[in-house]
């Protein structure tokens, strides 16, 4: 549809009330339409909004058949804007359609006074407009839109900026400095110095644009273990897209996962409730399935929150009349072993808080976790670390380079306890939403403080033991609502929320929103699932047909609901539970479940 006709009869009613007299018959014969893509046929070409929080639908719309749909979430009010070049001591009107409660449009940097005009409700399309006059040197605006805090998304069509057209823009030149920082089996971190007049980069993979950044740094993801690739980049403005800058090729290393290797393609993992009793009852070792291809054993536990001494004993015998001896117990897991099954010590859980605080503490963790794995001859380590375990320290705001001590000390006592005991070494992670998927939205107390300092606390353990790392399970349960990459919030109990939350660790997101920190993708391999085993074992059990649609739509892209995936991931592990005792209370449902599944 031509967009020119309404806009020229709009500018003439504005002029027929009085607004713009100002506006001399020499300027108006320069004026002109300046926003780009201001009915949004072309996508977001030309905007920007903050978190992704914006994207362009097809209904409902004023004109044409796209509009602009922003979902304002938390502390972000899902601003999408965009900078247009104008002319000094000129004036200019900007105008909008738009839907929703508490929609603002706007204009900053206009070098006089920066203008908005808002609306508190517009059920149905509502023409917001106002004027400005930019100052003696101003020779570029940002106009924007946005809605508030807390309110659902809001639409936006048809936006004009009309005036004096600015000295044109030059194209950028190419970026130059390019170059690659050290692979991991799935990513490659890039750099490269900024251009002049540049709004924004382009990352080439190959002949393939795979990211558009607004900084000088991007990290490429979701690529394949030993494996060469070849990088450019491109400049970005209104004036359109430079000439490529030269090639850089990084290799991504072996990864490995830590010891995967050693599970069969869909794996199974529990946990099993060696140390305490609680209303699921007692298993022996020797009693657990063949089904459960991984065991984790809840829990190793500190000796105090910060001394970072862990100690594991089987459950008391008045606690737990039905309990094995110690030899009995350590039998039954080399028979396990014999069987190819995995055997952890899961390290934390709900009442075991570990704050690895001072050198000392992660000197003390790597010694004493040490002596369990050797003392009952295990394969490894799960961090099931909740609570206060982790936090960042204010400041600390960058996933990739973290400073807080416990963050620090527990990577660090990790990669010493994989160094010690080799390729064969499994580690697994069962962290909460909250801090992982959170991360989304909020990363530790945030750039001007105030947020809990553990939102997304996780992430920078995750991504430093990316390339020793078996399995992530998340915990989707015993969460919040969580807001997944389609900017829309989740909930637990259904298959919807497993397809959200898993989307994230398989696609890689922005943390905090921020562009410029992107936590890259796992591999499917590395991703399990994470569900209470029965209704009795946590909040958001899910149904074994919802778990088996979740599968389903992140496996074969179908059964996906209203949810769209960013792929499709027929590797994906499997499942984690908690707990394997809860699952025999529970006529071993879920177990059953898995087995029958069929994953092709």
């Amino acid at each position: 549809m031509d967009r020119t006709r309404p806009l020229t009869l709009l500018l003439a009613g504005a002029l027929a009330a009085g607004g713009l007299l100002a506006l001399t018959p020499a300027a108006q014969a320069a004026d002109t339409e300046l926003a780009r893509n201001g009915g949004f046929e072309a996508g977001l070409d030309g905007w920007t909004c903050t978190a992704g929080s914006g994207a362009v639908v097809s209904s409902p719309v004023r004109s044409g058949t796209k509009a602009l749909q922003a979902t304002p979430a938390g502390s972000d009010n899902a601003r999408c804007s965009q900078t247009v070049t104008v002319k000094p001591n000129s004036s200019y009107a900007l105008s909008g359609w738009v839907r929703g409660s508490y929609v603002y449009l706007g204009a900053t940097g206009t070098g006089t006074t920066d203008v908005s005009t808002w609306t508190g409700s517009a059920p149905d399309w509502q023409r917001l407009a106002t004027t400005f006059t930019t100052g003696a040197s101003t020779t570029s605006v940002t106009i924007y839109t946005h809605g508030w805090y807390g309110t659902p998304a809001y639409q936006a069509d048809d936006l004009s900026l009309y005036g004096p057209g600015g000295d044109p823009v030059q194209l950028p030149a190419a970026p130059t400095g390019l170059a690659a920082g050290s692979p991991t089996s799935s990513s490659v971190p890039l750099t490269w110095a900024a251009v002049s007049g540049a709004t924004s980069y382009n990352v080439y993979q190959g002949a393939t644009k795979v990211q558009t950044v607004s900084g000088t740094s991007a990290t490429a993801t979701g690529l394949t273990a030993s494996t060469p690739y070849t990088f450019q980049v491109t400049a970005v403005n209104s004036a359109g897209e430079s000439p490529k800058s030269a090639a850089v090729t990084a290799t991504t290393t072996s990864g490995g996962g830590g010891g995967g290797g050693g599970l069969p393609a869909h794996a199974l993992v529990g946990y099993l409730h060696a140390s305490f009793a609680n209303g699921s009852g007692y298993t022996r070792m020797a009693d657990v399935p063949d089904s459960w291809d991984v065991v984790n054993l809840a829990f190793g536990e500190p000796t105090s929150v910060t001394s970072g001494d862990i100690r594991f004993s089987l459950c008391p015998v008045a606690e737990c009349p039905g309990v094995e001896s110690p030899a009995e117990f350590k039998a039954a897991i080399k028979a396990k072993q014999a069987a190819g099954k995995k055997v952890l010590i899961s390290i934390g859980g709900q009442n075991g808080q570990v704050q690895l605080a001072t050198t000392a503490a992660r000197d003390t963790f790597v010694s004493s976790v040490s002596k369990i794995i050797d003392e009952y001859g295990l394969d490894g380590l799960d961090i099931d670390f909740e609570g206060h375990s982790l936090s960042l320290q204010t400041g600390d705001t960058d996933f990739r380079n973290p400073t807080s001590p416990v963050i620090v000390n527990l990577i660090q006592a990790v990669k010493t306890l994989k160094a010690k005991y080799g390729a064969k070494f499994v580690l697994t992670m069962a962290p909460e939403t909250f801090f992982v998927q959170l991360g989304y939205q909020y990363y530790g107390s945030g750039p001007w403080g105030g947020q809990d300092p553990r939102a997304g606390a996780y992430l920078p353990v995750i991504h430093a033991l990316r390339d020793d790392l078996t399995l992530l399970h998340v915990q989707d349960y015993n969460s919040g609502s969580i807001m997944g990459l389609d900017n829309q919030y989740h909930s637990m109990g259904g298959a919807d929320f497993h397809i959200a939350m898993t989307d994230m660790l398989l696609t890689g997101f922005p943390v905090a929103g921020n562009t410029d920190r992107f936590f890259p993708a796992l591999r499917a391999d590395q991703v399990a699932i994470g569900l209470p085993a029965s209704t009795q074992a946590g909040n958001g059990h899910t149904a074994p047909a919802e778990v088996n649609k979740a599968l389903d739509c992140l496996t074969k892209k179908t059964d996906c609901g209203t949810y769209q995936t960013h792929g499709t991931w027929p590797a994906l592990r499997g499942l984690m539970t908690w707990s394997i005792n809860w699952d025999r209370y529970n006529q071993w449902a879920f177990s059953k479940n898995f087995d029958s599944y069929n994953w092709s």
